[in-house]
């Protein structure tokens, strides 16, 4: 379970809030990519904090409004489609991190980001690998994260029911494969992205994910 030491310890030595950062969305096909940052206030911090993965849909959306009143301050930032298909899914998941670092109303003097890859920011930052599983402020992260980019992607479900989006949130499911098959790319899809170059290439479309590293056997014909 996540512990607050390394926050502990920052706060030692720096003057000054430390933020955790995280984000929701880098595999999925469709939709924004979203970061959070949270600066968690020492000894008002909500019960149950985890890695947003570890949780159920009803805990993440119960501890959402709870970070969102208890914590000192909350920035939220995106990178949309367009910018992902434009600079790649790695720049466009550090240019979320960085506007959601910018958007706290409380400016950070140091941020703790989740994994290996240090984003640039505008404080200093460090890096922890499986963070939202060992840091309480990056956790908290990771759960606004999940949450605002789950609601947007249940929004967009809405407009475009044909892809399975109110569940897999845009992610290589079996019922977003079909749906890309029978009503084709929406502008919601991420063309950088190889499974939705080769639907637009004219070429057949595997069940997998984006790095495939799970290829299923499933190979899904499009219409002819």
């Amino acid at each position: 379970m996540p512990h607050y030491i390394y926050e502990s310890r920052l706060l030692k030595t720096l003057e000054g809030p430390i933020c955790g950062v995280d984000e929701a969305g880098r595999g999925p096909l469709a939709g924004p990519v979203v970061a959070a940052a949270v600066i968690l206030r020492k000894g008002r911090i909500p019960k149950g904090l985890n890695d947003s993965k570890q949780l159920d849909e009803e805990t993440r959306e119960a501890l959402y409004p709870q970070i969102m009143e208890m914590a000192l301050a909350v920035g939220v930032g995106e990178a949309s489609v367009g910018e992902i298909d434009l600079v790649n899914i790695r720049q466009a998941t550090h240019l979320a991190m960085a506007r959601a670092v910018r958007a706290l109303a409380v400016p950070a003097a140091f941020a703790l980001v989740d994994g290996n890859d240090a984003p640039a920011l505008p404080c200093k930052c460090d890096t922890l690998v499986d963070g939202d599983a060992r840091s309480l402020s990056i956790a908290a992260a990771s759960i606004i994260a999940k949450v605002t980019r789950d609601r947007q992607m249940v929004r967009l479900h809405d407009e475009h029911p044909g892809y399975a989006w109110r569940s897999n949130k845009g992610y290589g499911t079996p019922e977003h494969y079909e749906g890309l098959r029978r009503h084709g790319v929406t502008v919601h899809h991420r063309r950088s992205f190889s499974p939705i170059q080769n639907l637009l290439a004219g070429h057949n479309i595997w069940y997998g994910d984006e790095s495939g590293d799970s290829i299923h056997n499933a190979l899904i014909q499009q219409d002819s």
